[in-house]
């Protein structure tokens, strides 16, 4: 009799535990944040500066095993221009180690505010409101027994028509940013 109660008990302590194991398997919901540095670079027919710039970021998303969707802010300052866009992302995961998961991904976005105060450009702009491309490659760190997960990638950022500029210059110019970011998601 000990011995099939024995026997009961641990099958159910496999099974709760294996379910419990198996819960996170179908999605995990994060939020978290990101910074990195890298440059700005802007051109118009007949101008082109490149300027160091510092990025700064909030994501929030859904983890799915073999992809990844979030939604992002990001606040891209440098020594002349500031610009703040919102972008909708998607990864996919590589096979990988236990701990570290490579990545690729692309996103597509939209220009929120670019401050160019600081800067010797006209002051006689409007905003475009095209689309913004990225592209991003990384490796993701998962940090065994807490439920934080560490990304460290490059990414490349489009933006074919950022300003229009008004008279006297009726140009509009494009701008690419480049970086290396780290981010840091917690996961619920």
């Amino acid at each position: 009799m000990k011995l099939n109660s024995l026997s009961i008990l641990t099958a159910a302590t496999l099974m709760l535990g294996a379910a419990n194991a198996n819960a996170g398997i179908a999605f995990d919901l994060y939020a978290g944040a990101t910074a990195g540095i890298g440059g700005h670079k802007f051109t118009m027919d007949n101008y082109s500066k490149r300027e160091s710039a510092n990025s700064y970021g909030l994501v929030a998303g859904i983890d799915i095993p073999f992809v990844r969707l979030e939604g992002e802010y990001n606040y891209m300052t440098g020594e002349k221009v500031d610009v703040q866009i919102l972008a909708l992302n998607a990864y996919v995961k590589m096979p990988g180690l236990i701990i570290v998961t490579p990545y690729a991904g692309a996103g597509i976005g939209g220009v929120l505010k670019v401050d160019t105060v600081k800067s010797l450009i006209p002051a006689n702009y409007e905003l475009s409101g095209k689309a913004i491309y990225q592209g991003m490659l990384g490796a993701t760190f998962d940090i065994p027994t807490l439920p934080i997960k560490v990304d460290v990638e490059g990414r490349l950022m489009y933006a074919p028509k950022l300003i229009d500029f008004e008279a006297p210059v009726n140009e509009t110019a494009k701008a690419i940013h480049y970086d290396a970011r780290v981010k840091l998601r917690y996961i619920f």
